[in-house]
């Protein structure tokens, strides 16, 4: 009967919506000649080019690929007509602190290789060169120092247990692993004396992680690490060979040559501008990360070359007099994932006081062989905004122009690149996931909201196999036209475009109502009701966001006033839950000194603020659809001075899962030990 109810209700609601939507352009926020302007100009092709020059840098952080890679960025923004083009240089020594990332140092590899060898050293014949860095990167585990190794090879299995030692002596010896170098040096150098490590570690595994025996994953060792290591990345099939041969008695001898070492550098983000025609202290962010092991094809010099054509594209538009100059200014950034975005928040406040919103793309070109799906993600609950619907609204539009097109049955804008596919987008439009820069301009800090596009999962991610063959041309010209319509809407965004975004929205939220009511049925009755009581939050949330961007009308606003009235009764919004006690009454502020999520690459600020002796169990949870890390994300990013513990509980469980209260209080406990955050009064 309930359920009747509901249907019914949500019916009469839907009915004037499903009117009032059909009165929209099949063009969605923005006016069909700017559509046709952007379909004209984008070119997948020309975002392959581009990308194939980045894909031949070895461009880990602060280092000389990187380098490369960033001035060859800079000089096509350059001819592309963008201004404030610059490279920014920012310290990477291993101390000087961003909020709350720790500078890596930079590291530059110059040679690896690793030879089978006689017992005696001399080389076998017919020569057997287990790996060369020349020819394949990914062989050398990323922060590896310099070394000359001639050492048997002992296989350890896992090597991160003592009982992996247990009757083995490896001192002075190159062990073999199954896992990832990182986590088998403490043990192996420190405890038992190990010169090297030979690893086939699956990384960032997926369906179909071990299918291809010849992919060799990237490798990682303590940036931070005092020790001087090496390690040495191989194959499912070279791995599964050495095992056997040990297994079978057989004592193998390698030689390994490393050339590489850490150092102080400087991050070197690039940054550049179209800029706007009268908010100029307002901008758009078109963001990507520039690092990676060569190749790094879709992870991801596709995001890069994607961005760096919608500025190529919006840049010559604009002075070509086929669209306006955008209200707002758009920025470009191309950093190092994450910690060069920090250096940038904290190096510049005068340019990030500028941004309003971002659109990240990280992975956005793979194609059919990658096995990827498409994602137009949301942002998190933390911060609700009509910017995620703008994102998925134009992502939606691409789905349905590229199907009719596959489909013979239309499709006006398709966007086919003349070297690239035929086949329909079927780009998923997902809820926040995390995973990459994204992730640091919405973080409660900066409240910047985003758009987040991106593959998931892809075949050959973080492999020798993440190849520009595997690019589509077609998939980077409709990401970078998601991106290029998103930017111009957003740069232009005034108060009279609100009652079209407002249809849009309306549309969007009854989809996830119908999403809501579904999760709600499996819940019990209190975290049904706080699930119920955050939707109709974050729903009301998203709407007043337009307000950051221009004044709401007063018919608009009644609109809305109407439709979350209707919310309400479709709903049947519980009743406030009784008064917090204990615990979940404590209420905590955020240190606004410390500026950051916890955890960065290659450095846990909360583990290190609190000496490694306090891990809070809320980091191993796993949720519904969430696992620890992006409920200790979500739950400091609640820390308001207002909620207190058992609201941040509630909302983290809506988002991800229920979770004990407990673990949300411990959690906080912790970040209040480090001082992250404080009591509030």
């Amino acid at each position: 009967m309930r359920i009747r109810l509901l249907a019914t209700a949500l019916f009469s609601c839907a009915v004037p919506l499903a009117a009032a939507a059909q009165r929209v352009s099949t063009v969605p926020l923005i006016p069909e000649p700017t559509v046709a302007a952007l379909a004209g100009e984008l070119s997948g092709a020309s975002a392959k080019r581009n990308l194939e020059f980045i894909t031949r840098q070895h461009r880990m952080r602060a280092s000389r690929g990187f380098r490369s890679a960033a001035d060859f960025v800079a000089a096509q923004a350059k001819s592309y007509g963008l201004e404030e083009v610059v490279v920014h240089e920012f310290p990477a020594d291993g101390h000087t602190m961003y909020g709350t990332q720790r500078a890596r140092l930079g590291w530059d590899p110059e040679f690896a290789e690793l030879w089978e060898v006689r017992a005696d050293g001399s080389r076998i014949a017919p020569v057997v060169r287990v790996a060369s860095f020349e020819d394949e990167p990914v062989i050398l585990a990323e922060d590896s120092d310099s070394a000359d190794v001639t050492a048997e090879l002992v296989d350890v299995g896992a090597g991160t247990s003592d009982k992996d030692y247990a009757g083995k002596n490896v001192r002075g010896k190159i062990v073999l692993t199954s896992e990832a170098p990182g986590d088998v040096v403490p043990l192996a150098y420190d405890k038992y004396g190990a010169k090297g490590v030979v690893s086939a570690a699956q990384n960032q595994p997926n369906a179909w992680s071990r299918e291809d025996v010849n992919a060799i994953r990237w490798g990682h060792l303590d940036s931070f690490e005092a020790r001087h290591a090496f390690a040495f990345m191989v194959s499912l099939k070279q791995y599964r060979g050495y095992v056997q041969r040990l297994a079978a008695g057989e004592h193998v001898m390698l030689h390994a040559i490393v050339k590489a070492s850490r150092h102080a550098a400087t991050y070197n983000p690039v940054t550049a501008l179209i800029p706007g025609s009268d908010r100029k202290n307002e901008e758009i962010v078109l963001s990507c990360h520039l690092d990676h092991q060569r190749p790094g094809a879709n992870d991801n010099a596709s995001g890069c070359a994607t961005i760096l054509e919608v500025a190529r594209t919006i840049s010559k538009l604009v002075a070509d007099g086929k669209i306006g100059r955008p209200s707002r200014g758009i920025r470009f950034v191309w950093p190092c994932e994450v910690e060069c975005t920090l250096a940038l928040f904290h190096s510049e406040p005068g340019m990030l006081a500028r941004f309003k919103a971002v659109i990240h793309m990280d992975m956005v070109g793979g194609g059919p062989v990658t096995k990827s799906i498409f994602h137009v993600g949301r942002g998190p609950l933390s911060l609700p905004s009509f910017v995620s619907d703008v994102g998925q609204r134009f992502g939606a539009f691409m789905n349905t122009e590229s199907q009719m097109y596959a489909q013979g049955t239309g499709g006006k804008y398709p966007m086919i690149s003349g070297e690239g596919g035929k086949e329909p987008q079927l780009g998923d439009l997902d809820e926040f996931t995390m995973g990459s820069d994204h992730e640091l301009y919405q973080e409660a800090s900066w409240r910047i909201p985003a758009i987040y596009m991106n593959d998931w999962p892809d075949r050959y991610i973080h492999t020798n196999f993440d190849l520009p063959a595997n690019i589509d041309p077609t998939k980077l010209q409709r990401a970078a036209f998601i991106g290029a319509a998103s930017a111009l809407y957003l740069a232009n965004f005034k108060s009279t475009d609100t009652p079209a975004l407002w249809s849009v929205m309306e549309s969007a939220s009854l989809r996830r109502l119908a999403q809501m009511l579904d999760r709600r049925s499996t819940l019990s009755a209190a975290d049904g009701a706080a699930l119920t009581r955050t939707f109709l939050a974050e729903e009301r949330g998203a709407f007043e966001s337009i307000a950051s961007f221009a004044a709401i009308p007063d018919s608009t606003k009644q609109s809305a006033n109407a439709y979350f009235a209707r919310l309400e009764t479709i709903t049947g919004t519980p009743a406030a839950p009784p008064p917090a006690s204990g615990d979940g009454a404590l209420v905590f502020a955020r240190n606004t000194a410390v500026s950051g999520p916890m955890v960065v690459f290659g450095y846990d600020y909360l583990a290190d603020h609190t000496r490694g002796k306090i891990v809070p169990k809320l980091l191993d949870f796993e949720g519904l659809r969430g696992g620890g890390g992006e409920y200790g994300y979500e739950v400091l990013n609640f820390v308001d001075g207002k909620r207190n513990v058992r609201d941040i509980r509630d909302a983290v469980s809506a988002e991800y899962g229920p979770v004990d209260i407990a673990l949300v209080t411990e959690y906080l406990r912790a970040l209040e030990s480090a001082g992250v955050i404080k009591a509030a009064k």
